[in-house]
């Protein structure tokens, strides 16, 4: 399957005849001329994907849709029963190829995050191997369809950090203070560590949702509808307890008493888009089920369970009362919509402006303003992979008119950008305006942007360099905080400019 002309789940078969995740279009056609080529769908995916969860369910309790395409369920308790590991292996093999008509591939390991990656090379990782099992593997899979790191792994690569072992072996505070909360994440994945910690939150029975329907509901468009309704209040009761969802459970009852259930596991907090599209996809796995598996009835009553949950302290509030909840239409923004109006009209169309995300690699180019009205609908490239991109976070202030700056060696020399797209020399004194030179405690970079790459003698190529300056030699309130983002530009001279500021 290819999304934005780029391989995001592949075949065994595709798989043994080169083809990757992340490999472009043309590339995978070249190592496989017969491939069949599907675009990314997750509807799809998941009505597709319903039989061979059942097929898993009948075998092993406690099976977990954790997206459509990957499954978890707990070993322990049934490679007991079946005689070994092997033997559950094997049983499942057949059974899902039997059940499902599809061929599987399973992997067993500490964590399901070495166990998806054993599960793409079919081995069986023994108890407490999974850090040597991951440490040879690329540091490219740390990029799983529910995480983008592609920045991240971008980073490590250009800090010779190719391998998951030698991520791996980084201290945690390092890690932490370098690449924050994000970076610990995937630590804590390269060290065959599950992404959080065992210890969780028990949800009180009362974070449940129930809904029941009268006439059933037997169209998958009505459920779609009725889901978005059902996914905000399940959201917004966990949220008004701090909480946020990372296991859900749904429960559907039929009209001829037919109990259904499925529990999803997420690695990141849902949202309420994410609670509605795991109930839809649910619903088109029941619904569509091929005959056997299909519910006789249509579904009267739906609950909706937080299995597992945790503080939701992370979690960007709105910014006025129920702008976070997923509604697009409630009293304090009907209001705030009025109030937005009104402005307007005293300063003209242009008076009010609200941010779209865009597509570029600076952070003034991935903001697009457009008047309050408008349609605020980003453009498709807007998530692109651009290279040379930026990495979050973003500075807290872009200036309009860039402020000049001196960037100096311990030599006292300007430092530039070679050939190679390197500092010529370690940054040890930045200058802004007619300030004085400060220290540099800290630096990232630099992150290269050829644009215009026809232009002679590199005229359109400009590099960005992330510093921490010492704030105790800073002398007056108007000089920008200690860490900034330098631009450099080689035309129409080299020299050096302060994109933004950090708060």
């Amino acid at each position: 399957m290819f999304a934005a002309n780029r391989v995001v789940a592949c075949s065994p078969p595709a798989a043994s005849a080169g083809v990757c995740r992340g490999m472009r279009r043309r590339q995978a056609q070249a190592h496989c001329p017969e491939l069949v080529v599907l675009a990314d769908d997750p509807d799809r995916d998941a009505r597709l994907f319903e039989p061979v969860a059942a097929a898993v369910e009948e075998l092993v309790v406690g099976v977990e849709i954790v997206r459509p395409g990957l499954v978890a369920v707990p070993v322990s308790g049934a490679s007991g029963y079946f005689g070994g590991e092997l033997p559950l292996v094997e049983r499942l093999l057949d059974h899902v190829a039997s059940h499902a008509g599809v061929e599987c591939q399973i992997g067993i390991a500490d964590g399901l995050y070495a166990a998806t990656l054993a599960a793409h090379r079919s081995r069986v990782v023994d108890p407490g191997a999974a850090p040597a099992f991951l440490a040879p593997l690329t540091i490219a899979e740390l990029d799983q369809p529910d995480a983008d790191r592609a920045e991240l792994i971008d980073l490590l690569r250009r800090l010779g950090l190719s391998t998951l072992g030698a991520f791996a072996a980084l201290p945690e505070r390092d890690v932490t203070a370098r690449f924050g909360s994000a970076g610990l994440l995937a630590h804590r994945l390269a060290r065959g560590r599950d992404e959080r910690p065992p210890y969780r939150r028990t949800p009180p029975p009362e974070l449940s949702v129930t809904e029941s329907f009268e006439p059933a509901l037997d169209r998958i468009d009505v459920a779609a509808f009725l889901a978005r309704t059902l996914a905000r209040r399940f959201h917004s009761g966990l949220a008004d307890r701090g909480l946020a969802c990372t296991r859900l459970g749904i429960h559907a009852t039929t009209e001829h008493g037919e109990e259904l259930a499925r529990v999803w596991r997420c690695a990141e907090p849902l949202t309420p888009d994410g609670v509605s599209d795991r109930v839809r996809w649910q619903f088109e796995g029941w619904l569509r089920a091929g005959d056997g598996a299909r519910p006789t009835a249509g579904i009267t009553r739906l609950r909706l369970v937080p299995e597992e949950v945790v503080e939701g302290r992370s979690l960007q509030l709105g910014l006025w009362p129920g702008a976070d909840s997923g509604t697009e239409h409630t009293p304090e923004s009907d209001r705030a919509g009025r109030a937005l109006v009104h402005v307007q009209g005293l300063l003209g169309p242009d008076g009010v402006y609200t941010a779209v995300p865009a597509g570029g690699r600076g952070p003034a180019e991935r903001v697009r303003l457009v008047p309050w009205g408008e349609r605020r609908t980003p453009p498709d490239e807007h998530d692109a992979p651009w290279p040379g991109r930026l990495p979050a976070p973003s500075p807290a202030t872009v200036y309009e008119q860039p402020l000049p700056a001196t960037v100096t060696g311990a030599d006292g020399i300007e430092v530039g950008i070679t050939d190679r797209n390197d500092l010529t020399q370690v940054p040890c004194r930045v200058t802004v305006s007619s300030g004085p030179p400060r220290r540099v405690l800290d630096w990232a970079g630099p992150w290269v942007v050829q644009a215009r790459w026809w232009a002679p003698d590199g005229a359109g190529t400009h590099a960005r360099v992330q510093v921490v300056l010492d704030e105790d030699e800073a002398t007056g309130e108007d000089e920008p905080a200690g860490a900034l983002l330098l631009t450099w530009a080689r035309r129409p001279s080299p020299h050096w400019t302060v994109e933004g500021s950090y708060d």
